[in-house]
């Protein structure tokens, strides 16, 4: 029989929280994939539908658009109705929208669409981070959570793969096929989240007690019960109001901005990278190959802050991450336009070092809140942030365009630098706390 006292946060890996990874990273992964196959497919829809420049903007950030929506009513709706009734939402709407989109004739049509996939994307980011920090145990939480940002990037290095092959052998409607492709890992997300159970946190915030116990035996065996889950069923009310009028509104104001700083600079370093391809001497066909190369850069990065996650802590991973960023792009901005050899080094530091801050995005949010408002925190983080990454969109080609390229590097670090401000102010260390002393505030 389990002593009460061994806490399943103690627990090592097992069977059911490899496939709960597979079961929630797989969502990561659709909307790496959902969200650039656009890009791929963008240019040919532009020509078949005679798109203007309107139309095409407002279809290629339509999916953000959804996201902003899709992650504050997915972030509600997750605590409110559940995290498991909610986990088959986003590949749901993945599998209709997408296959809806091989005959969409007009950019209306493709734009309510996107729209849709936007949405979705914007509820999977909650439910699906939640409901897999809920299971796992302290000491692989936040490499589990960091792991999904680098699957992210796998789905998108997918969508760019699948639409080329699509697009050079699928003739001049060929994009109709590169869009509708989506709804086959959608399905195959829908098919393996088949037989998720519910949050037993979950079911404890809601009064449901037996439930949960329940789920604890089925799946951590019969000798274990709510003894061995550290989470208290509350005394009082807790809400979404919560994060406004207690002290969870600083913890909020930390993850929106930090969240922010992390994405803007960066669609102005990938604005930036035409610059850096050029320096490479990588012109023509080959700059398909050196874009590659630019992600990986990124992937990497993500890659090892995975691994020191663990060793260096939460807070020391973020501010060193602000930090040396920030210090390449004002290298970027510094550099001269014909030394390629240190644009090069300054871009690279830059994309291995942001990717602390980019891991971050998914674990902090999920360990500083209580159960009762975790998915909201997670689903307003995700929402405002894409506010900063749509205005990143809108502004940087206008930045390069009236101020250049070093300015624009400049007020990209500033902007970073201000979050690394934010975070050394605000920033806990939860690494290792359990995930209700983690949400506690005293």
């Amino acid at each position: 029989m389990t002593s009460p006292s061994t806490s399943i946060e103690d627990l090592p890996l097992n069977r059911f929280h490899k496939l709960l990874t597979l079961r929630s990273g797989g969502g990561s992964f659709v909307d790496g994939y959902v969200l650039s196959i656009i890009g791929v497919a963008l240019a040919h829809i532009t020509i078949s539908l005679s798109l203007d420049s309107f139309w095409e903007g407002l279809i290629a950030a339509s999916a953000l658009i959804g996201i902003f929506f899709g992650g504050f009513l997915g972030g509600w709706l997750t605590d409110r109705l559940g995290r498991k009734r909610l986990f088959f939402v986003g590949p749901t709407l993945f599998i209709l929208a997408s296959i809806a989109q091989f005959w969409a004739n007009s950019a209306e049509a493709i734009f309510i669409l996107r729209l849709v996939i936007g949405i979705a994307v914007g509820i999977e980011y909650p439910v699906a981070t939640s409901l897999l920090v809920e299971f796992m145990p302290k000491k692989y939480r936040g490499p589990r959570l960091a792991m999904l940002t680098i699957l992210w990037f796998a789905g998108a290095a997918a969508a760019y793969i699948v639409g080329e092959l699509l697009l050079r052998t699928g003739g001049e409607e060929a994009w109709r096929w590169v869009l509708a492709s989506s709804a086959i890992i959608g399905l195959a997300l829908f098919i393996v989240r088949v037989g998720t159970p519910e949050s037993p946190r979950w079911l404890l915030s809601k009064g449901r007690d037996h439930e949960a116990e329940q789920v604890v035996k089925s799946v951590y065996g019969h000798d274990f019960c709510l003894k061995n889950l550290p989470e208290e069923s509350p005394n009082y009310k807790i809400n979404v109001w919560s994060l406004i009028y207690s002290g969870y509104s600083k913890r909020m104001l930390f993850i929106i901005v930090f969240w922010t700083c992390c994405i803007v600079p960066l669609f102005a370093v990938y604005a930036f990278a035409p610059k850096v391809l050029a320096a490479m001497q990588v012109k023509g066909d080959s700059a398909s190959i050196g874009s590659i190369l630019i992600t990986l850069f990124f992937v990497v990065g993500c890659v090892v802050s995975t691994k020191l996650i663990n060793v260096v802590g939460r807070r020391n991973l973020l501010l060193c991450s602000f930090a040396v960023s920030g210090l390449a792009l004002l290298g970027l901005g510094a550099s001269d336009d014909n030394a390629g050899a240190w644009i090069l080094a300054f871009f690279a530091i830059y994309a291995l070092f942001i990717g602390g801050a980019q891991v971050l995005t998914l674990v902090y949010p999920n360990e500083i809140f209580p159960t009762e408002i975790r998915a909201f925190a997670v689903g307003a983080g995700t929402s405002i942030s894409r506010i900063g990454a749509a205005v990143g969109t809108y502004l940087v080609p206008m930045s390069l365009a009236s101020l250049g390229i070093a300015q624009t590097m400049y007020v990209a670090a500033g902007i970073t630098f201000f979050g690394l401000l934010l975070s050394w102010m605000l920033a806990p260390e939860t690494r290792s706390l359990n995930l209700q002393q983690a949400a506690s505030l005293g």
